[in-house]
């Protein structure tokens, strides 16, 4: 991939948008982490935990990268983020309790380790939208340090009031995963040769994670209000 290419800004604004879909979760593990903690301390283990969780992700976003070199783990890598697209937009998010630590560096502790877990989709996500490009990997975390700080919570209130985020964030996260598995290098040479086959199968996996996707949480809702 050529930097400043087209290619590169379409990634780019892939990664972008997987950030703003999936830092909503950042803003509730912080707050949740920090809510004992005193006042006067919050603002630091607030920039303390997330400094350690954005370090935290940044190794394991490279390491991905890395991995999704090995034959065979980019198209596991994008059936997995298939399942992570539907997901996002089948389920209403339940948020596991973080338990809230009164001494500041237990809560930075907690932001940590719970970042660490529920960012895996997060990093298997920017990794598959960054096509081996460490540049747009450290692109992508710059990006999500000030959105995961200051603008967790304000998006948070945006996909509350305006759903078709979530829908857009999971038909960015099936194409990315559709572009992971005509990118294997098992596939890449048939799908090179036949670019009708590569585009129809991308546009089959975002139109049937969508559609899927949109049909189970309708009839979640229909059950939950029946």
């Amino acid at each position: 991939m050529e930097l400043f290419s087209a290619e590169f800004f379409q990634a780019l604004i892939a990664i972008i948008i997987i950030d703003l879909v999936l830092a909503g979760d950042n803003a509730i593990v912080i707050g949740m982490a920090a809510r004992r903690v005193p006042k006067d301390k919050q603002r630091m283990v607030i920039i303390w935990g997330t400094i350690g969780a954005i370090v935290i992700r940044a190794v394991a976003t490279l390491a991905v990268v890395w991995l999704l070199k090995i034959p065979g783990l980019l198209l596991a890598g994008g059936i997995l983020l298939i399942w992570i697209a539907y997901k996002l937009l089948a389920e209403d998010k339940e948020h596991e309790k973080v338990d809230a630590k009164q001494s500041m560096w237990g809560a930075i502790q907690t932001i940590i380790i719970a970042d660490a877990v529920m960012g895996l989709d997060n990093v298997l996500a920017i990794a598959g939208a960054a096509h081996s490009n460490y540049l747009l990997v450290i692109i992508g975390l710059l990006i999500s340090v000030p959105i995961i700080i200051f603008g967790s919570t304000i998006i948070l209130k945006f996909i509350e009031k305006y759903p078709i985020i979530i829908f857009i964030g999971s038909g960015v996260l099936a194409w990315t995963a559709g572009k992971m598995i005509v990118g294997e290098p098992y596939l890449k040479d048939f799908f090179t040769e036949e670019p009708f086959l590569k585009w129809g199968l991308i546009l089959f996996i975002i139109l049937g994670v969508l559609i899927a996707g949109r049909i189970t949480r309708m009839r979640r809702q229909s059950i939950q209000q029946g």
